[in-house]
């Protein structure tokens, strides 16, 4: 029987859950814990609403790869706190949201909900390995438009893509990204390195915005295409858009593998089956008692236990 995967973008969605729910939400001796109890609900909700079989929160072990910074140093650069000479560089987090990352990863353990994460490699790459590797249909859950580039309506791959909350997402399918950008899935991330993205760091092509990167794209074919054509004086290039892909060359010469996930990063053996029933009861109960955990594990859990149909 085909089993269908849920991939969770993690920390897209528990720094989604912080700014979502009030900090006021607090454990007995007054910590926040307000990521940790909307992470919850939100898996709740994903897994009531699509009911999967396999779940995977897929983690950023390292969510600025030296090898990503290496072609383009200014990826991310804006967000880095503390450089580090012996691991990742150490991100700009809220102070209240740091403390709240051991212990939603405490409570994914004591669930048994698989948290999979890989040295170098960002959760995205760890998302494209496993939808890579799927057999069945695959739901990735995230707030990042790059995860787009792994739509696939022929093998069943979308994303869900919270607007507010988590029960109140696009599904995103080949159609709605042609749609809203004007180009296909297998193309977004040529799109993506001509546009750039402000976010990552990414400073695109001087004077080419989205609108014109997706113009560009469909005329060309993809950016080989579109370098080719500002080399070649008899194109219909504008002369301001053929001298700023010339004048980007070393940065489109790197910038798609900065942008594109990869899909073969060495992952442990693991076991992604939704689990019905807590792998360490008692340490839950613990957790629950200690963070203030019972009202959201006490929404989840029968959740958990209901049907997994891959409705």
């Amino acid at each position: 029987m085909t089993r269908r995967l849920m991939l969770l973008d993690t920390a897209s969605l528990y720094f989604r859950a912080y700014f979502g729910v009030p900090e006021s939400v607090r454990a007995p001796d007054g910590t926040p814990v307000n990521a940790v109890r909307g992470l919850l609900d939100f898996i709740g909700r994903l897994v009531q609403d699509h009911r999967p079989d396999d779940l995977v929160a897929c983690w950023d072990d390292d969510w600025r790869p030296q090898w990503r910074v290496d072609l383009i140093p200014s990826y991310k650069a804006h967000r880095v706190v503390t450089e580090t000479d012996t691991g990742p560089d150490v991100e700009e987090v809220p102070d209240t949201l740091s403390p709240q990352v051991p212990v939603i990863e405490e409570v994914l353990a004591a669930l048994g909900i698989a948290r999979i994460g890989a040295a170098g490699f960002e959760a995205d790459d760890v998302i494209g390995t496993l939808t890579e590797r799927a057999e069945g249909p695959v739901d990735i859950v995230t707030g990042d438009r790059d995860l787009f580039q792994l739509v696939d309506d022929g093998r069943a791959v979308r994303v869900l893509y919270p607007r507010k909350g988590v029960g109140d997402c696009d599904l995103v399918d080949e159609e709605l990204i042609r749609a809203k950008y004007g180009v296909a899935p297998d193309r977004y991330a040529d799109f993506a390195a001509l546009r750039g993205d402000a976010s990552d760091g990414l400073p695109g092509v001087k004077g080419i915005g989205e609108k014109t990167a997706a113009q560009l794209i469909t005329e060309y074919g993809d950016l080989a295409g579109v370098r080719a054509a500002a080399a070649d004086p008899a194109s219909k290039l504008t002369p301001a858009k053929r001298r700023g892909i010339v004048e980007a060359a070393s940065y489109l010469d790197v910038a798609p593998t900065v942008v594109r996930v990869a899909r073969d990063v060495p992952l442990p053996e693991f076991d992604p089956a939704l689990p019905a029933a807590p792998r360490d009861p008692a340490a839950l109960e613990a957790l629950a008692v200690r963070w203030n955990l019972g009202g959201a594990l006490g929404r989840l859990l029968p959740t958990l236990a209901g049907p997994h149909d891959g409705a």
